[in-house]
């Protein structure tokens, strides 16, 4: 056994030592630069901790800065200047992202679609479901029904502003894109999209990109036997690159086939030939991404993005967290279509930010249009089903201190359903709801 036992974290909070924790991030600095080969990230890591042998001890314990300077210094002197580069700059995102979140001081970002945002709220101001406390008190004068059908109206007006400014644009686009982050109800407003824009005339052809998935053995594991999936480095990018290009170009491409199964990619292929007035319709995490599209004039494209804005206040003033309702529809959804515990997903979730903080977020004002998709209803549907949940998990892993992040966003959720009056019956949800793509019940298949 090393010397080594301990590391120091950024809060001060001593972790065990796993040099495996070395080896996935020096891995994940060669993904970011198209190289995945296990053994040289495992070789380079065998030289950091044999530096860190040499330098510290039980008596003298390291920091993650100073694993990480070491990191960046074996990087370089071994000849790997490149990925030392992808490593030094994820270092500064997060460091910007943690100073970020403790300044706050900053009232405007170019990331935040403040006119769509002003829109919502005032819609959610003039209904009285603005607060926790007005969207309990209609609850409790028997309006949840009423509160669904506004609610879902709001999003279809949205919808048919899409389909009406793709179908201005049909003699120009030959690439529509869906996207936005996790659970944010791409599927389901697709397929509105979809059959609005075909019974207007138009022809599309989906290309479905999941397919397009790198084995998962190949992806960057943790310590904990979890894989990071959710970046842009886990599609084969070049290929998807290649085969828009091709299809625009009026060429047949063969689709790969992916099996989530077995997480790998099958050897059978599918033929795709597309005619000059079809256009090529797209729903993926990461559709805004640079090297997906990179070779498709932007003149060309139609983007649409989705998030579930909700504007609501919870009692301390503070308005939700957009990212805790995907939370919620990801554990529900994952729960029932890839057969996942819901605390898997909790602490899956980090993941699931860290990616659409750097590859996704940055990128929402590039978009053509945004629809809201959160609804201000689906909070008391989900206390019921999670609130006992997500008290349990936060007390699990409250002096944890490897899931912090866990911790935090469960905590958290727990005290925000905590304040809402629940409803068990969801029989007023339409089955055309976006809603119903993650707590069932949706006419449309998923």
């Amino acid at each position: 056994m090393g010397k080594i036992t301990q590391v120091i974290k950024r809060s001060g909070a001593l972790v065990p030592y796993n040099p495996d924790r070395i080896t996935n991030a020096i891995y994940r600095a060669f993904v970011a630069n198209r190289v995945r080969d296990h053994q040289i990230a495992k070789n380079l890591s065998d030289v950091v901790v044999q530096l860190l042998e040499e330098s510290f001890s039980t008596a003298n314990i390291p920091t993650v800065e100073e694993i990480q300077d070491l990191v960046e210094k074996v990087l370089i002197k071994e000849g790997h200047a490149e990925v030392a580069k992808s490593y030094i700059l994820y270092r500064d995102e997060r460091k910007r992202s943690r100073e970020g979140r403790k300044a706050l001081a900053s009232h405007s970002s170019a990331n935040i679609p403040w006119k769509k945002i002003w829109y919502i709220l005032n819609w959610a101001v003039e209904h009285g479901i603005h607060t926790v406390s007005g969207l309990n008190d209609r609850i409790k004068q028997g309006n949840f029904s009423d509160i669904v059908k506004i609610s879902e109206e709001i999003y279809h007006q949205d919808v048919d502003n899409v389909v009406e400014m793709i179908a201005d644009r049909r003699d120009d686009l030959r690439l529509v894109i869906i996207t936005g982050p996790s659970s944010s109800g791409k599927t389901t407003t697709t397929i509105k999209v979809s059959q609005r824009l075909e019974k207007l005339g138009l022809k599309l052809v989906t290309l479905n990109v999941d397919n397009y998935f790198l084995d998962l053995e190949i992806h960057p594991k943790d310590e904990f036997g979890d894989y990071d999936y959710e970046t842009p480095q886990a599609l084969d990018l070049p290929l998807i690159n290649e085969h828009l290009t091709q299809l625009l170009a009026g060429k047949e491409v063969l689709v790969p086939t992916y099996d989530f199964m077995s997480g790998k990619r099958g050897d059978t292929c599918t033929p795709l030939k597309i005619n000059d007035d079809e256009i090529i319709l797209i729903d993926s995490l990461h559709g805004l991404f640079g090297d997906m599209t990179r070779g498709v004039p932007h003149d060309l494209q139609f983007r649409l993005y989705l998030e579930p804005l909700l504007q609501l206040k919870l009692n301390d003033g503070k308005f939700i967290r957009w990212t805790d309702i995907r939370l919620i529809r990801r554990m529900l959804r994952d729960v029932v279509h890839r057969n996942w515990p819901m605390e898997r997903t909790l602490t899956h979730w980090h993941y699931v930010r860290s990616s659409e903080m750097r590859n996704i977020i940055p990128y929402i004002n590039t978009t053509d249009y945004i629809i809201n998709s959160g609804m201000p209803y689906e909070l008391p549907l989900y206390r019921p089903r999670l609130l006992d949940k997500f008290a349990k998990w936060a007390e699990k892993y409250r002096n944890d201190p490897l899931r912090r992040d866990a911790y935090n966003r469960a905590e958290r959720v727990y005290q925000m359903l905590h304040q809402v009056v629940g409803v068990e019956d969801d029989s007023s949800v339409p089955g055309n709801s976006v809603l119903r793509e993650f707590i069932g019940g949706s006419i449309y298949d998923h």
